[in-house]
């Protein structure tokens, strides 16, 4: 091999002589380079061409370079195989591109990782996070595509609500709740076929799109199936948690079917109203009626801040001396169109649309007004019994606001209905009674009897008395199993330290009967019927005039209370 100065230089050899050795440039040679380097020039040698090869080099100072070898084949005068050629040093060039390969790498990694991460915020947008369903967004942009696409002849919505799932919640916490959504968004899918879709769209609601579906009555057959499955308990941990689910279907030719999801919710509303754990399909009439019903509503609410909402009053007597002990303040609606309407003319609406606890308490700060008059009259007005709602009671600003309206001692009792109360009383309920009790506000338990109430429950809120349902009073006169049934709520109430009013009493052996099985007090028509204001005040005024200063109608025995309240025609 003949080296010019240039290579010596290159290679850092330290020598000068232009013949060198070929083991000078192999010892050079990075060892993972050696055998294609080698190859290279052998490939040139057999092929008698050109040579060109890169490889790395070692420095006698350990640093490595990049070399590019180019040389021409020619054969010496001796026939022998020679070539003449040149290399120099390409190390910047080498690691500039390695460079650029690997910032080129980066960044269509990146650029990767952007476009994951991109599909990702898509799909959260437009998944629920907990079940992996499609959301609200999602749905309503697909429904929009079936809607136009030609291959889609008819569709169906299934509205799905779970029923209990609150209690599941309230009673065995967020996680318990996250497994229930998750299994009832399992078991829907299930039930449905492979080209439908279901979508979380609520808290625990939940919409199925059926695609394609001939009739309304293969759409109630599935929907029972998805009933049937949500039905059966849930494991969680060491628990079986039960919940149900209400559903609202409705089905139409594509054409016509951008509507759907709002005539589903129309048909859910219905499946609630009617009991809930079951299905309903949407009619024209359920539209109707809710229209109507949303107006009402709506009338309320303007009635309501017009204090059209008043009370009318029904007198309790004490069973024995027939003496009037109390009032209870029912609701009725000075309508400016209608007239006066009982109760059952709006209280169903109030509850549906959350009113109950208004109408509450515009009833009870009537009732409270009604009695500050009665004084000013000279009157000694009894107790008032106004009714309070379960979502007032569990209110936790309840306590504050009925401080703020300075109730006299025992002026006031609250009834609670028993199916709502004593069936399983939350914390927050408890609380807010034991306060009202403080307030010295007594508590009755109304409609005792009519429902599945335990006695656990009733010795919690530890009720001032009981209120015997009117469905148990009215048959005591032909049933001794009533008459037994009445007598072990009141050996019920006495042991429990609790006073027995009954409600209903309708006829003077109603009353006996009542007063020998050991009620306390007595309520229905046979002392009178639910009055203004106005005629109550006539009414306590004449009870509480001296019996020589009573006419003789006017101070009668046990046959009835006098008064224009006796008269009164209303309903309560």
């Amino acid at each position: 091999m003949l080296w010019d100065m240039q290579m010596h230089k290159l290679y850092q050899t330290g020598l000068r002589d232009r013949k060198v050795s070929s083991e000078v440039w192999l010892n050079a040679l990075h060892p993972d380079d050696v055998a294609q380097a080698v190859a290279d020039f052998d490939a040139a040698i057999a092929e008698k061409g050109f040579y060109n090869s890169q490889f790395r080099i070692f420095l006698p100072n350990g640093d490595v370079r990049y070399l590019r070898s180019r040389a021409h084949f020619f054969e010496g005068p001796d026939g022998a195989p020679s070539f003449i050629g040149a290399e120099w040093d390409v190390t910047a060039d080498v690691l500039l591109n390695r460079e650029l390969t690997e910032q080129k790498a980066v960044a269509e990694a990146r650029a990767i990782a952007l476009e994951q991460s991109r599909a990702r915020i898509e799909h959260a947008a437009d998944h629920d996070y907990l079940t992996g369903l499609p959301n609200r967004r999602y749905f309503d942009r697909r429904l929009a595509e079936l809607c136009a696409d030609q291959a889609v002849e008819t569709l169906a919505i299934l509205h799905i609500d779970l029923d209990g799932f609150k209690q599941i919640n309230d009673k065995w916490g967020h996680a318990a709740g996250d497994a229930t959504l998750q299994t009832a968004a399992a078991r829907i899918l299930g039930g449905i076929a492979a080209g439908d879709m279901v979508a979380r769209v609520g808290g625990d609601e939940f919409v199925a799109v059926l695609v394609n579906i001939a009739t309304s009555d293969e759409v109630g057959t599935i929907a029972e199936d998805i009933l049937w499955r949500l039905r059966r308990d849930i494991r969680f941990g060491h628990e079986m948690l039960q919940v149900g689910a209400s559903i609202g279907a409705a089905w139409s030719v594509a054409d016509g079917a951008a509507n759907l999801l709002a005539e589903s919710d129309i048909a859910l509303y219905q499946a609630k109203k009617l009991g809930r754990n079951r299905v309903e399909f949407f009619t024209p009439k359920l539209q109707s009626d809710l229209q109507g019903e949303r107006r009402l509503a709506e009338e309320l609410r303007l009635a309501l801040m017009r204090n059209e909402i008043v009370p009318f009053y029904q007198i309790q007597v004490d069973a024995c001396s027939r003496r009037i002990v109390g009032l209870e303040a029912l609701a009725r609606w000075r309508h400016p169109g209608k007239g006066l309407l009982p109760p059952a003319a709006f209280l169903k609406v109030a509850e549906e649309y959350g009113l109950t606890a208004e109408i509450d308490a515009a009833i009870l700060n009537r009732a409270l007004s009604d009695r500050a008059a009665w004084a000013l009259q000279g009157l000694m007005p009894p107790r008032i019994s106004v009714n309070i709602s379960a979502s007032r009671l569990a209110d936790p600003g309840l306590v504050e606001r009925l401080q703020m309206l300075n109730i006299p001692r025992h002026a006031i009792v609250f009834e609670l209905i028993e199916t709502i109360f004593l069936d399983d009383p939350d914390d927050r309920v408890l609380a807010n009674v034991d306060a009202i009790k403080r307030m010295d506000i007594d508590i009755e338990i109304d409609d005792f009897g009519s429902g599945h109430a335990s006695l656990i429950g009733l010795v919690k809120l530890k009720p001032k008395r009981l209120k015997i349902d009117r469905q148990l009073v009215t048959a005591i006169t032909v049933s001794d199993e009533q008459r037994r049934l009445v007598g072990s709520i009141v050996e019920i109430a006495r042991a429990l330290n609790v006073e027995v009013m009954a409600e209903g009493v309708e006829t003077e052996e109603h009353a006996q009967l009542l007063a020998d099985a050991g009620c306390d007090g007595l309520q229905g028509y046979a002392f009178g019927y639910p009055s203004p204001a106005s005629e109550i005040a006539a009414l306590l005024a004449s009870a509480q005039r001296p019996v020589a200063a009573r006419s003789p109608v006017a101070a009668q025995g046990k046959g009835g209370v006098s008064g224009s309240a006796g008269r009164q025609s209303a309903h309560s």
